[in-house]
């Protein structure tokens, strides 16, 4: 299926429409050895676009696993901190955060540009599993572990039944399958504890592993597959 060339090469990060319309009118753009100068040139599947001399494959859809640091927001663009996108190594402009985490939480966020894929993962109806790695200050009750597998009522609405691992007297793992705002630190602060740290280490079928703080990496064809079959 042919795209158009302004479409084509925003779409692959060169800029907004506006943008590279300006880098194909100053003759920067050739296909097949042949400068093109016209925005509505329909590009084939087969064929590779040069900007600058550099070569332009066009790739639909893009996934990153990133392992966010805190003080980064889970947006697109912020007027006062600075964003997750800052952190993944694409140019391209229609990368998103899938889901959010919290400004000082830290740990796996997954950043694509597949709207169907994000929709299915967020969906609740798909009870896709988050697990945290949470330090906290406060004593447990003893029966901890069955209160948060039974649904929690957080007031403005019921937390669906939760599993939580004791790893030490203030550390622990806590897997749900939700995301509401500040999910975690309230179910914490239901049973009289507050959280200090907290860490992402799995969304759905991925980990973390020996991906270092503030790293991104794309996903492998194996792993894509994975996450759009745990989704179904």
């Amino acid at each position: 299926m042919a795209m158009r060339l302004d479409k084509f090469l925003s779409h692959m990060g060169y800029g907004t429409r506006n943008e590279v319309k300006n880098i194909i009118k100053n003759g920067w753009v050739t296909i097949e050895g042949k400068t093109i100068k016209k925005a509505d040139h329909q590009v084939k599947e087969d064929q590779i676009v040069y900007v600058d001399n550099t070569p332009v494959s066009y790739i639909q859809y893009e996934y990153y696993i990133l392992n966010k640091p805190s003080g980064y927001v889970s947006a697109t663009e912020d007027n006062v901190h600075p964003t997750i996108m800052e952190l993944i190594p694409s140019i391209r402009k229609d990368l998103y955060p899938v889901g959010r985490l919290d400004i000082d939480t830290e740990g796996l966020l997954l950043v694509c540009n597949d709207g169907q894929l994000t929709h299915d993962l967020l969906s609740p109806k798909k009870h896709v599993q988050k697990k945290y790695y949470v330090e906290f200050e406060g004593t447990l009750p003893e029966n901890c572990v069955e209160i948060f597998n039974q649904p929690m009522d957080l007031d403005d609405f019921i937390a669906k039944p939760s599993t939580l691992e004791i790893l030490d007297t203030n550390k622990a793992y806590l897997t749900i399958s939700e995301g509401k705002f500040h999910q975690v630190k309230r179910m914490f602060q239901k049973v009289g504890c507050e959280v200090t740290y907290l860490q992402r280490v799995s969304f759905g079928p991925l980990e973390l592993k020996n991906l270092e703080i503030g790293q991104a990496r794309a996903l492998s064809p194996d792993e894509i597959e994975c996450l759009k079959a745990h989704s179904h």
